[in-house]
């Protein structure tokens, strides 16, 4: 299972979103005037992989004793009453714009069960689940369904996942992220840009570090831009093979026709993809407006929801971004100086741009923004001496918060309540089937929708009702 995408996926996604990024105003001017590419009810969804703390971002205790508040102080938001950790002061301008949910949780402490809960919206762990490896008897993504569900706009997918699937530090991919029952074929697109490091996490060039605080040498400096040229002595039988790969773009680009005339002109020939080094530039933000850069933060996590907000606007449905590798966020230990430095000030600025650049856009009241991890962390801090010189704290599936802003939402609201420690949900508890119906809703889809399997047989989307956000 380890292979996943299928090549023909990542090729085919390389070829439809070639005017994504790094073109010249002409050409995005093409692309916005293309039907359906504002308007369409869309998700960027946001994961947290390793699990935000609760307390030192959305949901501060002030007045616990230290041992459960921790070491940062508070700050006021735009919403009366409201403070959020003192390091997320862009977000908490920007309270009145979001809405937050403080009590959704889940019985599992596991990573690996975690992540298959959150990520496809179920909380019941499949017959046969290994944690270790996906199984094509796991629960689909959300991702996977919305790419199955939602119609293709201007030959791209419906779904996308960036700027890499999950995988854990010691190379095992994380089960939760694929198709599952539905079928290879469905599983989503994944757009694999950031290069694997086991032993670093974070906002790379600029944010980068290690939970361990362990001495490591930097490798990562941008997003790595798949290849797509034709390898020397490919040539006969074998390029026949790699024109096979494209036959799914020629049927992707017979829709293309259908949108206007003109618009055809603006793609290469399907061959070119595996020829013309201008498809990989395509993909080089260093051609992207440096107000952009700027904006979203030139890191890896403002390079990926820069993506994910111009995948977007082109006419993808839904954009998942897993903002930092596996564990980025597991933060048993160096805990406060790894979010004070690391983790949340990247966070807070291109989660911020993205809301700005998507209501600057008039994409934000059609676009649900959603961020929320696998579970969230421990009320009591601890240190695992063994480890790690300073606190932190544990898993803790029993509550998370999770922030939503556009989308129909209704802003400057509080869903939820927590007890006094931040552990458990005392107001309005909300579960990952809720979690998923929230998404669906977003993206239009109907109470009643299902998927069919081989048999024909429904599978229906919604096990659960829509948070109250709406």
């Amino acid at each position: 299972m380890a292979s996943h995408p299928l090549f023909s996926r990542r090729v085919s996604l390389q070829a439809g979103a070639s005017t994504i990024l790094g073109l010249g105003e002409a050409e995005w001017r093409q692309l916005r005037s293309a039907p359906a590419s504002h308007g369409h009810r869309a998700v960027v969804f946001v994961f947290l992989s390793g699990g935000l703390a609760q307390h030192e971002s959305f949901d501060p205790k002030p007045d616990a004793p230290d041992t459960i508040r921790g070491e940062f102080g508070t700050i006021a938001t735009k919403i009366p009453g409201v403070r959020y950790s003192e390091y997320l002061p862009l977000l908490a301008a920007r309270a009145d714009r979001t809405t937050l949910v403080r009590s959704l949780g889940h019985r599992s402490n596991d990573h690996s069960a975690g992540h298959h809960i959150m990520l496809t919206g179920q909380s019941g762990i499949p017959v046969g689940f290994n944690p270790s490896a996906p199984r094509p008897t796991d629960h689909p993504s959300i991702a996977a369904v919305a790419g199955a569900m939602m119609p293709r706009r201007n030959n791209l997918p419906p779904a996308v996942v960036l700027p890499d699937r999950i995988v854990h530090n010691s190379g095992r991919v994380i089960p939760g992220q694929f198709a599952g029952k539905m079928g290879r074929r469905r599983d989503p697109w994944f757009l694999e840009v950031s290069g694997f490091d086991p032993k670093a996490y974070g906002a790379y060039p600029t944010h980068e570090f290690d939970h361990q605080q362990r001495a490591y040498r930097p490798k990562r400096t941008g997003f790595v831009l798949p290849d797509l040229s034709l390898p020397q002595g490919v040539d006969g039988h074998r390029f026949d093979d790699r024109l096979d790969i494209l036959a799914h773009i020629d049927a992707q680009r017979q829709t293309l026709d259908q949108l206007g005339p003109g618009f055809n002109r603006h793609r290469q020939d399907a061959v070119s993809l595996l020829t013309d080094a201008r498809v990989r530039s395509a993909f080089d933000l260093n051609h992207a407006p440096a107000r952009d850069l700027d904006l979203y933060g030139r890191n890896a996590f403002g390079w990926s929801l820069l993506m994910a907000a111009r995948l977007v606007e082109a006419g993808v449905s839904l954009v998942q971004v897993n903002l930092g590798n596996n564990e980025t966020w597991d933060t048993h230990g160096n805990a406060f100086p790894h979010l004070k430095n690391k983790l949340l000030p990247p966070t807070d600025k291109a989660l911020s741009a993205l809301i700005d650049d998507l209501s600057a856009r008039g994409l934000l009241e059609s676009t649900l923004v959603v961020v929320a991890g696998e579970f969230g962390r421990t009320p009591r801090t601890s240190t695992l001496s063994q480890f790690y010189k300073g606190a932190g704290r544990d898993h803790w599936g029993a509550t998370q918060s999770v922030l939503l802003a556009g989308g129909g939402t209704r802003p400057g609201r509080v869903v939820g309540a927590t007890d006094k420690t931040g552990g458990y949900p005392i107001l309005e508890p909300q579960s990952p089937e809720n979690f998923a119906a929230t998404i669906y809703t977003a993206l239009g889809l109907p109470a009643t929708a299902a998927w069919h399997d081989a048999e024909d047989r429904p599978n229906h989307l919604f096990h659960g009702i829509p948070m109250p956000v709406f």
